[in-house]
Protein backbone atom coordinates (compact mmCIF):
# COMPACT_ATOMS: atom_id res chain seq x y z
CA UNK A 1 0.00 0.00 0.00
CA UNK A 2 1.33 3.36 -1.20
CA UNK A 3 0.86 6.59 0.57
CA UNK A 4 -0.59 8.69 -2.42
CA UNK A 5 -1.42 12.68 -2.98
CA UNK A 6 -3.59 12.95 -5.83
CA UNK A 7 -3.15 17.19 -6.83
CA UNK A 8 -5.39 18.96 -9.24
CA UNK A 9 -5.80 22.04 -10.50
CA UNK A 10 -9.51 22.16 -9.87
CA UNK A 11 -10.80 25.29 -11.96
CA UNK A 12 -12.23 23.82 -14.91
CA UNK A 13 -14.86 21.46 -13.04
CA UNK A 14 -15.69 24.92 -11.12
CA UNK A 15 -16.02 27.45 -14.21
CA UNK A 16 -17.48 25.01 -16.67
CA UNK A 17 -20.77 23.09 -16.90
CA UNK A 18 -19.29 20.53 -19.46
CA UNK A 19 -16.56 19.72 -17.63
CA UNK A 20 -18.30 19.27 -14.02
CA UNK A 21 -20.88 17.06 -15.93
CA UNK A 22 -18.52 14.67 -16.78
CA UNK A 23 -16.30 15.27 -13.45
CA UNK A 24 -18.84 16.53 -10.62
CA UNK A 25 -16.47 16.46 -7.33
CA UNK A 26 -13.51 17.28 -9.57
CA UNK A 27 -10.68 15.52 -11.42
CA UNK A 28 -8.75 14.58 -8.52
CA UNK A 29 -11.81 13.10 -6.66
CA UNK A 30 -12.48 10.52 -9.97
CA UNK A 31 -8.19 9.52 -9.70
CA UNK A 32 -8.65 9.11 -5.78
CA UNK A 33 -11.47 6.56 -6.03
CA UNK A 34 -9.38 5.03 -8.55
CA UNK A 35 -6.42 4.33 -6.49
CA UNK A 36 -8.53 3.32 -3.75
CA UNK A 37 -9.75 0.82 -4.70
CA UNK A 38 -6.10 -0.70 -5.08
CA UNK A 39 -6.01 -0.04 -0.77
CA UNK A 40 -3.71 2.19 -1.41
CA UNK A 41 -3.78 5.26 1.07
CA UNK A 42 -5.22 8.86 -0.72
CA UNK A 43 -5.24 12.17 0.32
CA UNK A 44 -5.90 14.82 -2.58
CA UNK A 45 -4.33 18.38 -2.84
CA UNK A 46 -5.68 21.45 -4.89
CA UNK A 47 -4.17 24.41 -6.17
CA UNK A 48 -6.21 26.58 -4.53
CA UNK A 49 -5.45 24.96 -1.11
CA UNK A 50 -3.52 27.88 0.51
CA UNK A 51 -0.01 29.41 -0.47
CA UNK A 52 1.70 25.83 -0.64
CA UNK A 53 -1.17 24.64 -2.93
CA UNK A 54 -1.99 21.68 -0.29
CA UNK A 55 1.61 20.69 -1.03
CA UNK A 56 3.48 21.29 2.85
CA UNK A 57 6.31 19.84 3.43
CA UNK A 58 5.05 17.48 5.82
CA UNK A 59 2.42 16.55 3.02
CA UNK A 60 5.10 15.43 0.62
CA UNK A 61 7.43 13.79 3.41
CA UNK A 62 4.53 11.54 4.11
CA UNK A 63 3.56 10.44 0.23
CA UNK A 64 4.99 7.86 -1.35
CA UNK A 65 3.80 9.09 -5.59
CA UNK A 66 1.99 12.15 -6.29
CA UNK A 67 -0.09 12.32 -9.24
CA UNK A 68 -0.25 15.84 -11.17
CA UNK A 69 -3.03 16.93 -13.15
CA UNK A 70 -2.85 20.94 -14.24
CA UNK A 71 -4.16 22.50 -17.15
CA UNK A 72 -4.88 26.22 -17.45
CA UNK A 73 -2.74 27.23 -14.51
CA UNK A 74 0.86 25.85 -14.35
CA UNK A 75 2.15 29.95 -14.05
CA UNK A 76 0.02 29.88 -10.48
CA UNK A 77 2.09 27.12 -9.09
CA UNK A 78 4.72 28.80 -6.98
CA UNK A 79 8.47 28.54 -7.75
CA UNK A 80 9.10 26.99 -3.84
CA UNK A 81 6.38 24.71 -4.09
CA UNK A 82 8.27 23.55 -7.47
CA UNK A 83 11.08 22.86 -6.10
CA UNK A 84 10.13 21.30 -3.25
CA UNK A 85 8.20 18.55 -4.91
CA UNK A 86 11.48 18.52 -7.23
CA UNK A 87 13.56 17.57 -4.40
CA UNK A 88 11.25 15.42 -3.27
CA UNK A 89 11.61 12.94 -6.45
CA UNK A 90 15.21 13.24 -6.36
CA UNK A 91 14.82 11.74 -2.45
CA UNK A 92 12.76 8.89 -3.86
CA UNK A 93 9.12 9.93 -4.48
CA UNK A 94 7.17 8.77 -7.37
CA UNK A 95 5.53 11.33 -9.62
CA UNK A 96 2.83 10.89 -12.12
CA UNK A 97 2.36 13.24 -14.35
CA UNK A 98 -1.15 13.52 -16.53
CA UNK A 99 -2.53 14.77 -19.65
CA UNK A 100 -1.68 18.32 -19.86
CA UNK A 101 0.50 18.59 -17.22
CA UNK A 102 3.48 18.15 -19.67
CA UNK A 103 3.43 21.56 -19.36
CA UNK A 104 3.57 22.06 -15.87
CA UNK A 105 6.60 23.49 -14.22
CA UNK A 106 7.39 20.65 -11.94
CA UNK A 107 7.44 18.39 -15.47
CA UNK A 108 9.44 20.81 -17.35
CA UNK A 109 12.15 21.03 -14.71
CA UNK A 110 12.91 17.45 -14.31
CA UNK A 111 13.15 17.00 -18.48
CA UNK A 112 14.92 20.22 -19.13
CA UNK A 113 13.00 20.40 -22.42
CA UNK A 114 10.33 22.68 -23.58
CA UNK A 115 7.67 19.41 -23.42
CA UNK A 116 6.14 21.29 -26.37
CA UNK A 117 4.23 19.20 -28.62
CA UNK A 118 0.85 19.37 -31.36
CA UNK A 119 -2.66 19.01 -30.49
CA UNK A 120 -6.08 19.43 -31.51
CA UNK A 121 -9.47 18.83 -29.60
CA UNK A 122 -11.77 17.05 -32.11
CA UNK A 123 -13.19 14.37 -30.10
CA UNK A 124 -11.26 11.75 -32.10
CA UNK A 125 -11.02 8.14 -31.34
CA UNK A 126 -7.48 7.16 -29.74
CA UNK A 127 -5.66 3.96 -29.48
CA UNK A 128 -3.31 3.56 -27.42
CA UNK A 129 -1.07 0.69 -28.62
CA UNK A 130 1.29 -1.59 -25.36
CA UNK A 131 4.82 -2.00 -26.70
CA UNK A 132 6.04 -3.25 -23.83
CA UNK A 133 3.49 -5.41 -22.44
CA UNK A 134 6.29 -6.72 -20.00
CA UNK A 135 6.41 -3.37 -17.86
CA UNK A 136 4.80 -3.46 -15.15
CA UNK A 137 2.70 -0.68 -15.60
CA UNK A 138 0.98 -2.67 -18.50
CA UNK A 139 0.24 -5.40 -15.93
CA UNK A 140 -3.42 -6.46 -17.08
CA UNK A 141 -3.67 -4.40 -20.16
CA UNK A 142 -4.71 -5.67 -23.42
CA UNK A 143 -2.93 -5.31 -26.85
CA UNK A 144 -4.06 -1.76 -27.12
CA UNK A 145 -6.40 0.96 -25.20
CA UNK A 146 -9.09 2.31 -27.01
CA UNK A 147 -10.79 5.27 -26.10
CA UNK A 148 -13.51 6.55 -28.64
CA UNK A 149 -13.20 10.69 -27.85
CA UNK A 150 -9.63 12.45 -26.98
CA UNK A 151 -7.88 15.52 -27.85
CA UNK A 152 -5.06 14.93 -29.77
CA UNK A 153 -1.64 15.09 -28.86
CA UNK A 154 0.95 15.06 -31.57
CA UNK A 155 4.50 14.51 -32.17
CA UNK A 156 6.74 16.11 -31.97
CA UNK A 157 7.10 15.80 -28.07
CA UNK A 158 9.96 17.90 -26.65
CA UNK A 159 11.08 15.59 -23.98
CA UNK A 160 14.26 13.25 -23.50
CA UNK A 161 13.72 9.70 -24.79
CA UNK A 162 12.54 7.71 -21.86
CA UNK A 163 14.20 5.27 -20.22
CA UNK A 164 11.04 2.72 -20.85
CA UNK A 165 8.36 3.43 -23.78
CA UNK A 166 5.51 1.63 -22.64
CA UNK A 167 2.50 3.16 -24.74
CA UNK A 168 2.51 4.79 -28.34
CA UNK A 169 -1.04 6.74 -29.20
CA UNK A 170 -2.56 6.70 -32.47
CA UNK A 171 -4.88 8.88 -33.59
CA UNK A 172 -7.86 9.11 -35.98
CA UNK A 173 -6.64 12.24 -37.70
CA UNK A 174 -3.51 9.98 -38.26
CA UNK A 175 -1.03 11.50 -35.89
CA UNK A 176 1.11 9.67 -33.31
CA UNK A 177 2.48 10.50 -29.77
CA UNK A 178 4.40 8.30 -26.97
CA UNK A 179 1.81 8.29 -24.28
CA UNK A 180 3.47 6.50 -21.65
CA UNK A 181 7.46 7.44 -20.60
CA UNK A 182 9.38 6.46 -17.61
CA UNK A 183 11.54 7.93 -16.02
CA UNK A 184 14.38 8.44 -13.18
CA UNK A 185 15.34 11.49 -12.04
CA UNK A 186 17.59 10.90 -8.91
CA UNK A 187 16.21 7.95 -6.45
CA UNK A 188 13.03 9.00 -7.83
CA UNK A 189 10.82 7.77 -11.05
CA UNK A 190 8.84 9.15 -12.98
CA UNK A 191 5.36 8.53 -15.29
CA UNK A 192 3.85 10.54 -17.83
CA UNK A 193 0.67 9.40 -19.12
CA UNK A 194 -1.27 11.04 -22.34
CA UNK A 195 -4.90 10.23 -21.62
CA UNK A 196 -7.20 12.73 -19.51
CA UNK A 197 -8.61 15.73 -21.58
CA UNK A 198 -11.31 17.47 -18.77
CA UNK A 199 -14.07 17.29 -21.02
CA UNK A 200 -13.78 13.36 -22.15
CA UNK A 201 -14.55 10.83 -19.43
CA UNK A 202 -10.97 9.43 -19.41
CA UNK A 203 -10.69 8.66 -16.24
CA UNK A 204 -13.55 6.25 -15.86
CA UNK A 205 -12.36 4.07 -18.51
CA UNK A 206 -11.40 0.65 -16.62
CA UNK A 207 -8.28 0.53 -18.86
CA UNK A 208 -7.02 4.15 -17.68
CA UNK A 209 -7.97 3.51 -14.24
CA UNK A 210 -5.67 -0.02 -14.15
CA UNK A 211 -2.74 1.84 -15.81
CA UNK A 212 -2.95 4.75 -12.54
CA UNK A 213 -2.88 2.10 -10.26
CA UNK A 214 -0.20 0.27 -12.07
CA UNK A 215 2.19 3.52 -12.16
CA UNK A 216 1.28 3.66 -8.67
CA UNK A 217 2.61 0.64 -7.67
CA UNK A 218 5.63 1.17 -10.62
CA UNK A 219 6.49 4.91 -8.82
CA UNK A 220 6.41 3.79 -5.72
CA UNK A 221 9.72 3.73 -3.89
CA UNK A 222 11.50 0.12 -2.70
CA UNK A 223 13.97 -0.38 0.04
CA UNK A 224 17.18 -0.50 -1.62
CA UNK A 225 20.14 1.49 -0.01
CA UNK A 226 19.66 4.94 0.52
CA UNK A 227 22.97 6.50 -2.18
CA UNK A 228 25.46 8.49 -0.40
CA UNK A 229 27.18 11.76 -1.84
CA UNK A 230 30.34 13.87 -1.15
CA UNK A 231 33.86 12.69 -0.14
CA UNK A 232 34.15 9.33 0.79
CA UNK A 233 36.24 6.64 3.08
CA UNK A 234 38.30 4.84 1.38
CA UNK A 235 36.19 0.38 1.22
CA UNK A 236 39.58 -1.14 0.94
CA UNK A 237 43.18 0.08 2.27
CA UNK A 238 44.37 2.24 0.51
CA UNK A 239 47.38 5.12 1.45
CA UNK A 240 45.42 7.92 1.57
CA UNK A 241 48.69 10.41 2.77
CA UNK A 242 48.68 12.29 -0.73
CA UNK A 243 46.85 15.14 0.31
CA UNK A 244 46.87 17.30 -3.04
CA UNK A 245 43.88 18.97 -3.73
CA UNK A 246 42.22 22.34 -4.53
CA UNK A 247 38.76 21.43 -1.79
Amino acid sequence: MARVTVWNEYRHERRSEVVADVYPDGIHAVIADALVQADHEVRTATLDEGPDHGLTEDVLDDTDVLTWWGHAAHDEVRDEVVERVRERVLDGMGLIVLHSAHYSKIFKRLMGTSCSLKWREAAERERLWTIEPSHPIADGIGESIELAETEMYGERFDVPAPDSLVFTSWFEGGETFRSGCCYRRGSGKVFYFRPGHETYPIYHDDDVRRVLRNAVDWAEPGDGPTPTFGNAEPVEDIDTSDDRTVH
